[in-house]
């Protein structure tokens, strides 16, 4: 839609979204605490797996205010999708603070229709709590929240936020075992770039040991094969040079995010001193 297109080039949000990427950074500094809440333990994003609560209570809620004698329920409904939105709220500023300046324009905005539904739930809550009904602004809280979901669907879907951006080189890679280099010209234990024809692949030699990935990082694309290298052999990592994600080099598991999946492999095989990769 044409609205979409021009809001993710709407660099006006630019400034407000650096000085709440600032925030937003400065606040999370633990490594820790941002693997958990990027997802990085879980093997995907973990923002859209804490919204299923509060999305789940405030719809439950509606369906509950509409319906006779249950007004008791919906608001115990409400009560707990306001106490489960900070987590969800959280991890969704965390994944957004890593993304592309296109992405978090609607990011941007996508966060404040969301920000607003929880304020409106939360007046509904105490409106309720002080005899009234509230039922409005309940309603107007889950029209506003539609809106966040709408746009998150796009960022999602449309945009790609979140997913592994590396996976659909996979398909790009021959299904028959294609030669990419000799074993010797592999240096050990450091990575070095080569082609499957239009994909980037990064190879790690350990010995006679050759595993190969794909070389564009999952979480943005950034060129692994610019990364540095930290730690040595079986435990050797490569650290995304655009957002710190780091994969292990041996058997490609995200051991930092904000990557949440690990990099996709390739079938590797040396035959008679060539290296050797297919589509797994």
């Amino acid at each position: 839609m044409q609205m979409l297109n021009r809001l993710e080039q709407a660099r006006e949000l630019d400034g407000v979204a650096e000085k709440v990427q600032a925030v937003v950074t400065g606040t999370i500094r633990s490594q820790r605490l941002r693997d958990l809440l990027h997802g990085t333990w879980l093997g995907h994003p973990l923002h859209p797996v804490l919204v299923q609560l509060p999305v789940g209570a405030f719809v439950s809620a509606a369906v509950l205010d509409l319906l006779p004698g249950m007004r008791n329920a919906a608001t115990k409904l409400i009560g707990l999708g306001v106490a489960t939105a900070p987590p969800a709220i959280l991890a969704g500023w965390t994944d957004w603070s890593q993304m592309t300046k296109d992405r978090q324009r609607v990011g941007l905005v996508h966060a404040s229709a969301n920000g607003v539904a929880v304020a409106l739930y939360a007046a509904s809550l105490v409106a309720r709590k002080r005899g009234r009904s509230g039922v409005g602004l309940a309603f107007a809280g889950l029209s506003v929240a539609g809106l966040g979901a709408y746009l998150g669907g796009h960022l999602s879907y449309a945009r790609s936020a979140g997913v592994n951006q590396a996976a659909p080189e996979i398909a790009r890679v021959p299904e028959e075992w294609t030669e990419i280099c000799s074993l010797a010209s592999l240096p050990d234990e450091k990575p070095v770039v080569r082609s499957v024809g239009a994909v980037p692949v990064l190879l790690y030699r350990t010995a006679s040991l050759v595993t190969a990935m794909i070389e564009r990082c999952g979480h943005e694309t950034g060129p692994l094969g610019n990364g540095e290298v930290v730690g040595s052999g079986a435990d050797a990592c490569v650290v995304c040079p655009w957002h710190g994600s780091t994969f292990r080099l041996t058997d490609g598991a995200v051991v930092h995010g904000p990557a949440a999946s690990d990099q996709p492999l390739l079938g590797v095989r040396v035959k008679a001193g060539m290296v050797e990769v297919r589509r797994p």
